[in-house]
């Protein structure tokens, strides 16, 4: 799950940069709604939850006119204008349980308490360090930690690989890795995160990045990313692949092989004393030689104890990230790659990123450690030399 670059808090007079999304905006399909502190959400409310009961009259009025079929709606906000032809299919099933033996992250079972000014899936551990550039050195008990997470999350991913083919729906590809999660005892780390309804995340075609599973149908030709993070013993493990669905055509072919030579051009290049900022030059320069652009709003992020945390790893070259790689230092890369221009935005969902064009995007990502030499893919694939699933599609 990438990291975003950066958002606006929406309260009055404060231009904090925001990271938290009313959770009642996200089930009505309000856009926005990004607030930097429970504090400014709190202050804000009188006036924000009239936005709540238009929505809610809006939607109304529309059901009374337009019905949907057979219990499925694939225009869920209307108005909206997608950029290209993907669309949601509705409604999402509910949150899955997790056991309750298997240990949470902080997060998870956060209340659905927008009513009174409370924020959903806030993971309170994470705002504790909010700001902070500075990175964290991991000791060899959490280095350990790391090992053990990174290698069952590229098991699940694996698992949900099996399932990809034409006429799969990415439903049930959530429900397999929920059950490969719970199987690991492993907790799903994109579940409830700031209110995110799945257990990871599927991108389609021009979704660049943090798609939601819902019932669509994949089909013959389409691309899809499958991005796990899971959660065990306090430790959070984190990778992605693009996948073909079927028969897919050239160009996608071309553009799913070098977001993955983005990647691996860049891991090849972690070592100690190596700014973080110069991994953006070399996949900027790779992605463009090959007719390609880099999206700017997400980037890779520190990942152990934490989800998401420093250092910001952005993919876009004379980017300005802060931190020198040093042995300890565990993070993502995870380039997001774009047949047309980098632009994006976000569907009503809160969640779902997609092209500005409606061209597609690949992307893949690994977890690392920086070691005393160079680094160690803690996320790689034990079998096939490690060669990424897509490759035997080619």
């Amino acid at each position: 799950m990438a990291a975003l670059e950066t958002r606006e808090c929406e309260t009055e007079c404060c231009s904090s940069e925001a990271k938290l999304q009313c959770p009642t905006c996200i089930k009505l399909g309000i856009q926005g709604s990004y607030f930097c502190s429970q504090e400014c959400f709190k202050g804000s409310w009188v006036t924000h939850k009239l936005l709540h009961k238009k929505a809610k009259e809006d939607k109304t009025n529309q059901d009374s006119s337009k019905g949907v079929e057979n219990d499925v709606n694939t225009d869920p906000w209307p108005g909206y204008r997608f950029t290209g032809k993907l669309r949601p299919c509705y409604p999402l099933t509910p949150m899955r349980p997790v056991p309750s033996y298997i240990q949470r992250p902080d997060y998870a079972d956060h209340p659905l308490a927008a009513e009174v000014g409370l924020m959903a899936g806030m993971s309170e551990s994470e705002q504790s360090l909010k700001g902070t550039s500075q990175i964290k050195i991991l000791s060899s008990e959490d280095i350990e930690g790391m090992r053990v997470v990174c290698k069952l999350a590229r098991e699940v991913l694996d698992i949900a690989s099996l399932m990809i083919k034409p006429g799969i729906t990415t439903e049930e590809i959530d429900h397999a890795v929920h059950l490969a999660c719970t199987a690991r005892n492993c907790y799903p780390s994109p579940l409830n995160y700031y209110n995110f309804p799945k257990s990871c995340c599927t991108s389609v075609n021009e979704v660049i990045c943090h798609g939601i599973p819902d019932g669509r149908s994949l089909e013959d030709g389409d691309i899809l990313n499958v991005d796990i993070t899971v959660y065990r013993n306090g430790y959070h493990g984190d990778l992605n692949e693009t996948f073909f669905v079927g028969e897919v055509d050239e160009a996608a072919k071309k553009l799913v092989q070098t977001t993955f030579e983005c990647l691996m051009q860049s891991i090849d290049s972690v070592k100690p004393g190596v700014r973080y900022r110069e991994l953006g030059n070399i996949i900027q320069k790779h992605a463009q030689a090959n007719g390609f652009s880099v999206v700017r709003s997400y980037c890779g992020h520190g990942i152990h104890k934490l989800f998401h945390t420093a250092p910001n790893v952005p993919h876009y070259a004379k980017n300005k990230a802060v931190g020198v790689m040093k042995p300890g230092h565990v993070f993502t890369i995870e380039p997001m790659i774009c047949e047309g221009g980098w632009q994006d935005e976000t569907w009503p969902d809160g969640w779902t990123a997609v092209t500005r064009d409606g061209k597609r995007s690949a992307q893949f990502e690994h977890t690392l450690l920086v070691t005393e030499t160079g680094c160690e893919i803690l996320t790689r694939r034990l079998e096939d030399n490690g060669r990424p699933h897509y490759m035997s599609h080619i």
